[in-house]
């Protein structure tokens, strides 16, 4: 009798240890909020104060391209985050593959700040999945040259006769294979192969170059033009700004044939942990100040129409973070490409391996 009272007190501790270990495991968890998100994507200085402010402490986990956050997700738990900031070219992907679950803008007071031109946008035409995070454009940061603006074209890179010595692609297939589209006087969101098929050639012409030095991501990119390692590549618009900040020789172009513009937004992951960390974390993303901040310091264009309200007309006017009309006039967005979403794997597959 004893010696069953002894075994019964034994697994009435284990179980209280493991309850206790449980609980704690789940108290940390609430006070953690996960962000998946480009790398060098957010102010240190806000999480230190979002922390200050709502008592959650932020974990980042970063990426450097769309197809490799997508592979994370789907490889890994997706549970073990709670916003994932994704470009709007994979959000529907998104929505189809279970990945993220509709937002309760309820609980985001700030949502009210979002820009009507942000609103609707095929990406998420019923603004049910995302928030707007920041927004920018991609084009080519060169060195040097007397070219004006507007008047840069694809075959800088492309034609080996203008090419002045490095550059590199951009690592994403779809923006590397949609700029190959508009550079061909393509749709950059044709699905038609024998456009698609066209595209390849084109930059399967610029890997002949003695020049060309491969695909790299938006910051390699950029810090190998800072170097002059590259004489040029293909950048994010916010990293071409930090890269002509530091060395003023440096220009930036949205390609007379067109290019496009992005947004990338706030989404909640369909397994959150802590669902109230990752609206809280979105609310005050959104806040004016905080949009402002946000903006300035990762030198991207804001989607928040009260954050612009309070920024100063040096950021507004800068044509590199905002571009001009005509500039906007011949970039368009990326749609979902849906079931044709493997002509474009495939494709990038032929760019890759001859």
């Amino acid at each position: 009798m004893k010696k069953a009272f002894i075994l019964v007190a034994l697994f009435v501790a284990i179980a209280i240890t493991a309850c206790i270990q449980k609980q704690g495991e789940g108290l940390l968890s609430s006070k953690t909020v996960t962000v998946m998100i480009y790398s060098e994507y957010i102010d240190p200085a806000l999480l230190d104060d979002f922390k200050d402010k709502t008592g959650y402490k932020v974990e980042l986990e970063l990426y450097e391209a769309q197809e490799e956050m997508i592979a994370k997700l789907i490889t890994a738990d997706s549970g073990k985050y709670d916003v994932i900031i994704a470009s709007d070219v994979v959000i529907q992907q998104m929505v189809h593959l279970g990945l993220i679950a509709p937002i309760d803008t309820n609980k985001i007071p700030n949502h009210v700040n979002v820009a009507s031109q942000f609103l609707g946008q095929a990406y998420d035409p019923t603004n049910t999945y995302s928030l707007p995070y920041l927004w920018g454009t991609t084009g080519i940061l060169y060195r040097g040259g007397k070219f004006h603006p507007d008047s840069v074209s694809y075959s800088l890179l492309f034609d080996a006769k203008n090419t002045k010595g490095k550059f590199s692609l951009l690592n994403e297939s779809r923006s590397m294979l949609s700029m190959a589209l508009e550079a061909i006087g393509s749709d950059a969101n044709s699905t038609r192969q024998d456009e698609l098929n066209k595209a390849v050639s084109y930059i399967l012409q610029a890997k002949k170059d003695p020049h060309f030095a491969g695909f790299d991501g938006s910051d390699i990119g950029k810090d190998k033009v800072i170097s002059k390692e590259y004489w040029a590549a293909i950048v994010f618009s916010g990293e071409a700004m930090d890269a002509i900040d530091t060395d003023s020789t440096l220009h930036y172009a949205i390609p007379a044939e067109g290019s496009f513009m992005w947004v990338d937004a706030m989404t909640l992951s369909s397994k959150a942990k802590n669902p109230a960390g990752a609206y809280a974390f979105m609310d005050y993303i959104l806040d004016a100040k905080n949009g402002a901040q946000l903006a300035k310091a990762i030198n991207y264009a804001t989607p928040n129409k009260a954050s612009l309200e309070i920024m100063d007309d040096d950021f507004k006017n800068n044509r590199v973070i905002n571009p001009n009309k005509q500039e906007i006039e011949r970039m368009v967005f990326l749609n979902d490409m849906g079931e044709k979403e493997k002509n474009f794997d495939e494709a990038w597959m032929i760019v890759n391996t001859q």
